[in-house]
Order: structure tokens, then sequence, then C-alpha cells
């Protein structure tokens, strides 16, 4: 029986549960939000990062130090009543009342939309596009003993060479100083807190609870079955995952910050 994972599978442990963190709002929200805050941006992503990666950390460590076996079980300590609310709330909530549509919609604002004809059928190319992308999304679903692979070998990896070019070419090609970009809106006045609640948009803080038995699973298939050494790993999978979120947070917010040279400010950072 393994005590702990190796370094190697640490690293696919972690790139799967940023894989499964960094989705629409994660992408969005923080080029918005540098965007508004201009010159104020290093109070705005301190807030930023407190909710947006502090807030998931606890969230997985909380099922790995547990022991729980999932969402129902960690929320019973309450009582079950509350546990079975809690449950069904959390997962409508980054299911198909809010973070399934955006999924799909920003995936297609952001990419097919800007090379598809503008002659008012972009509701039919949105309805085609959400059935193709969720017909994929169920395929990968159904087979959730490859997730490791998929996500955390394949996917994530390939998503991170190239937004790692697109944030280097934008940083090193500056269209606006920092400290010229004027901030708007609450970013002028209170940035940090401003930021503070831009964090809970991006709803890892919710969705890691839903996320730490997928890390608890699959680090037993790994084969680490003790307790004690599964929520070790749990954890130390998570601070890796929540830290790459940290530096790409940092480093997408100033290109939205630098985005103001020009680009008017975004409605929602699509």
């Amino acid at each position: 029986m393994k005590r702990k994972l190796t370094a190697k599978e640490y690293t696919y442990v972690a790139s799967m549960l940023f894989g499964l963190f960094f989705g629409a709002g994660n992408l969005i929200f923080p080029v918005h939000l540098g965007q508004m805050a201009g010159s104020n941006v290093w109070q705005a992503i301190l807030g930023l990062l407190i909710t947006g990666v502090g807030l998931p950390l606890l969230g997985v460590a909380a099922l790995g130090i547990s022991r729980s076996n999932g969402l129902f079980d960690l929320s019973s300590k309450v009582n079950r009543p509350y546990a079975m609310f809690f449950t069904c709330a959390l997962y409508l909530t980054i299911g198909p009342f809010f973070a399934i549509p955006r999924c799909a919609t920003t995936s297609f604002t952001v990419g097919l939309e800007q090379v598809l004809p503008q002659n008012g059928s972009n509701t039919l190319y949105l309805l085609l596009f959400s059935a193709a992308f969720f017909a994929a999304a169920l395929f990968f679903a159904l087979r959730p003993g490859k997730i490791l692979t998929w996500v955390g070998k394949i996917l994530n990896p390939c998503f991170l060479v190239f937004l790692a070019i697109l944030v280097v070419v934008a940083l090193l090609s500056p269209s606006a100083a920092i400290a010229d970009v004027e901030p708007l809106g609450d970013y002028a006045s209170q940035p940090f807190f401003a930021g503070f609640l831009e964090g809970y948009n991006t709803m890892d803080a919710l969705a890691s609870l839903a996320f730490g038995i997928i890390v608890v699973q699959v680090i037993r298939d790994l084969g680490v079955t003790e307790p004690d050494a599964v929520a070790g790993s749990t954890v130390r999978a998570g601070i890796f995952s929540c830290l790459l979120m940290a530096a790409i947070y940092v480093a997408v917010t100033i290109v939205g910050v630098q985005s103001r040279g020009l680009f008017e400010t975004s409605e929602n950072g699509g």
C-alpha cells in the first residue's frame, strides 16, 4: 500500500484539479477586474485571491481533512435535512442554474461568434454549438475513470500552453501602463472589497466542495488508501493547484488592465 503520491502523480492530480476549477468565469472575471481596477489593480487582486483562490483551497482541504465521502457526508455533520438541502442547492448552482450555461456561452462568445457571419442567426448558432459542446461534455462525464488522463494529462496542459502564449505576448506588448489606467466604479474607492466580491463570481468556493471528493477518489485509484495519507495528498494537490490558479489570475488581470489602451471596458470580461 502506497503512503504517498510520486511527484509526477502530484503534478497530474493538481493539473486535473486546476482543470476542473478553471472554467468560463475564471477567465472572464479577472480580465474584467483588471479593466475596471486600473491603477488600483494590486489591491483588487489581493481581494480576488482571497475569495477566488483561498476559499476553494479551504473547500478541498475540508473534504480531505474531514475524510468525508462527499459533500452530503460532509454537510451531514450539521444534520441530515441541512445536508440534503445544501447538497441539492450547491449542485444546482454550479450546474444547470449558473455555471453550466456560461461554459457554453462564454466559449461561443469569445471564440466561434467572432468568425461567424453576423446575419441575425446567432441564436441558432449558439443552440447548435451548445448541443455539440454538451454532447462532448457528456461523453467525457460518462467515463469518470479517465478524468485524470483527459483533464490532468491532456486537456489542461494544452490549455495552459495556449494561455501562456497569449498572456506572454500580451505582457510583452502592453498597450497601456498600469499607472496610467484610471480605476472605474467601485474599484476607484474600494478596490480591495470590489475584488473580494468578484472572487465569488468564479463560483470555485462552491465547486471546491464538489471537486474535493473527485480528488480523493483519484488519489485512492492511484493506490493511496490510508486515510491520513489520502487527506494529506488531497490538501497538497489543492495547494499546488491553487498556487497555479493564483499565478494565472495575477497574469490575466494585468493583461486586463493593459488592454484598456486598445479596448473599451467590457461589460463582463468577454
